[in-house]
Order: C-alpha cells, then structure tokens, then sequence
C-alpha cells in the first residue's frame, strides 16, 4: 500500500511538471522548477529504500496488532528486528556531543535518564554534572562548614556498616553500596525533589554513590540533611534581632520551597525553631569557626568612617555569637568634617548602629584598635571580633533587610 501511494505521487508530480513546461511562467517559477531537481538529486537510493522501509514497518506494526495470523509472520519479525537495528540509540553518540546534552538537563532530567541503562548511569551520576547544580543552587548557603559536616554523616554511615564497600556480595552486597533513599523528583520551584510517592505511580530508579555530589545534592533536596547557615533577622524577624545574623542547622522543605531553621539554645533557654525561612535571608557563613568562638580582628587598622562592618554580640558569654550590622562613625571630638577628620588616626574606632534611635544605648560603642579582645558586660553584652564588608552585595543584603521603624 505505502509503495503504491509513493509511486502514485511521484507520477502524479511528474505529470504536473511535464505540464509545466508548455506554460509561459514568470522568471521566479523557474528557479522554482530547480528545487525539485535538487530535491531529487540529493536523495540516494538507500535512503529512499530506508524511508519506505520505515513506513511499511509502521504500516506493519499497526496491522499486527489487528490480526493474530500476521504477528505469527517470521517476515515481520524480521523486519522489527531490522529497523531496530537501524535506529540510532543515545549511546551511538559521540562522548563530547552526549556530555553536552547531559550538561543542559536539570537535575530531575538527569535522574530520569540515569534509570534507562547501566552506561548512562554512571555517566549521569558524574561529580561534574552535578558540581554546577550544586553551586548553582545552593552555593550561596553551602560554605566549609556545611560540607565538613556532609564528610561526618557519609564518614559515620560507613563506620556503622551502611555503607560497606566491603566483601559483601549479592542482594546484601548491592543494598550496602547504594544510597539509602530513593532518587524521586518533581518539577516544583527550583528543580525541587518531591519525596512523596505520586498516587498510582511508581518509578524504580537507582541510588548514586555515599560519597557523591549527585548524593549530596539529594540529601538536600529531599530534607534528608540538615546542614548549618546563617540566619538574618532570626524568629520572623523578632524586634531583639533585627539587623542581625545567627548560626543554625536548616533543613530544607521541596513543597514550599523554605526551610525550617533550628537555632542552638541560649543558656537555659531552649532551642528555637523557626519554618517558612525563605532564601534570601540565608547565607553561608562567612567566618569558618564556631559561634562560641571569638573572632581575631584583622581589620581596625585599616578602618575609616562611612566602612560598613559586622561585629560579634551576644548578650552573656553562655550564649552564642552573632554578627550584628554597623558603620563606622566619627569620634564624639570630631564634627564629621571630612577636610579635618582625623578618626582614622586615633587608637579607638566608633561604631554606629544607625537602626538605634538616637540616645539608645545601643546606638554606638567604640573599640581600641591596638587591643581589642571581647569588650563588654552583662547590661549591655559583650562585643567580640570586627570583619570590613569589602563587597557591594553584602552591604546591599543588610540595607535590604533594613527595618521599617526606628528600633529603641
């Protein structure tokens, strides 16, 4: 049936060519008349054949389906067995023209492709591939700190025996080198995963390695990991921490596209938890050491007025540090006079915290340049270490999270 149809149109067209020629036609219908020639001339014999192949397979495959004495037919299994052979499978392609492919799916795309066979597994489960979604997306919130903490919970899985790449064979063997949650995404906001089940719906897939970023990245996705931050204007932006920046462990949420916030306790005070904390109000931090930890100030000498800093308060030495927003201002002797301002001389620095009310005992302190430790009491706490914000869109986060009214 397909070959009569072709051959019907072909003579059909060559008719209609033929008449044509005895017809005085404008100088574009000629050039038009060209287009055929060079249709026909650029298709060789063997794929004329292929295309006809194809359609009659087709063609076949929609009859078998109808008609039990055909699908017994040895001719078209052979066919089937042809024209497969003949179709180009992803694994034909080049190594470079595959990775270039890889590299443009998102991670959900990616997980779906490495459940199609073994090969694409492991190329789609590549650190390489998953390095820049990982600094694409979380980069912003992962520091050293974060990924020190990701080497204990892969370390200590191993140390318990989940993750043995020991001598264990068979079902075992393969259960101990795979990850122990299942790789199910969802096309939410920012290529979240979902790892609620789909109703009606099930999807084997395959685990990526402990130690991988691809692993990495899930535990992330899924809320499997929590990992620790920074939180500006922790508790909803609680009044008592406006303008300031708190470590927390933070677990991150796929449905809403937030996470939930564990802040450590304050003395006697119990840990607080926070949900909803949405992406711009989180940060890596800056300064890799502890919170209870004071940090060494290697920026006073070099500090004038009008530098915006971060410094270290908390309210005892129970409690941990935070990093609190200020500028540095003028000395109470001098008029603010930039022609005769001389406070970048004097061994003491003023530090503003212009979100204060003028009068506030929190509006401003000063620090020694020289020795500045912790300074501080138990009425107005204690100041610890000084950084220099040396970038715009560190200056530019804090003026945005500049609160509506002036605080007392």
């Amino acid at each position: 049936m397909t070959i009569l149809f072709f051959f019907i149109t072909c003579l059909s067209f060559l008719i209609f060519y033929k008449s044509l020629t005895l017809q005085l036609l404008p100088p574009w219908a000629y050039e038009m008349r060209l287009v055929g020639i060079k249709l026909w001339r650029t298709l060789s014999f063997t794929q004329l054949a292929s295309y006809i192949k194809i359609n009659f397979y087709f063609l076949a495959r929609m009859t078998k389906s109808s008609s039990r004495t055909i699908s017994s037919d040895p001719k078209f299994e052979l066919l089937d067995s042809e024209i497969q052979e003949d179709m180009m499978s992803l694994l034909d392609l080049p190594d470079l023209a595959l990775e270039c492919i890889l590299e443009k799916l998102p991670p959900d795309g990616l997980t779906r492709v490495s459940s199609v066979c073994t090969s694409l597994r492991t190329t789609c489960m590549s650190n390489h591939l998953w390095e820049k979604h990982m600094k694409q997306k979380w980069g912003n919130v992962i520091g050293p700190a974060a990924y020190r903490e990701w080497q204990w919970h892969v370390a200590t899985r191993n140390e318990f025996g989940f993750l043995d790449q020991g001598n264990e064979r068979g079902f075992f063997g393969f259960l101990q080198k795979t990850w122990p949650w299942p790789l199910l995404f969802s096309r939410g906001k920012n290529t979240g995963i979902n790892s609620t089940k789909k109703k009606n719906s099930t999807r084997s897939c395959y685990s990526a390695p402990a130690d991988s970023v691809m692993a990495w990245y899930m535990a992330l996705e899924t809320g499997k990991f929590w990992f620790p931050a920074q939180v500006y204007n922790r508790e909803n932006g609680h009044v008592g921490f406006m303008l300031s920046c708190y470590d927390a462990e933070l677990c991150y949420d796929s449905r809403t596209d937030t996470f939930q916030a564990r802040y450590p306790p304050h003395g006697r005070r119990p840990v607080a938890i926070e949900n909803g904390v949405t992406w711009d109000r989180l940060r890596a931090a800056p300064i890799d050491n502890s919170p209870h930890d004071l940090h060494i100030s290697e920026c006073l000498n070099e500090l004038h007025p009008g530098d915006h800093i971060e410094i270290q308060w908390r309210r005892n030495k129970e409690f941990p540090y935070g990093w609190w927003y200020g500028v540095v201002g003028h000395l109470e002797l001098c008029d603010g006079n930039q022609n005769y301002c001389r406070c970048f001389e004097s061994d003491m620095v003023a530090l503003n915290f212009n979100q204060y009310t003028p009068g506030s005992r929190w509006r401003q302190t000063t620090v020694s340049r020289k020795h500045h430790r912790e300074e501080g009491n138990g009425a107005d706490g204690f100041y610890g270490g000084i950084r220099k914000l040396k970038t715009s869109n560190e200056i530019s986060t804090w003026k945005r999270l500049w609160p509506v009214d002036v605080l007392e």
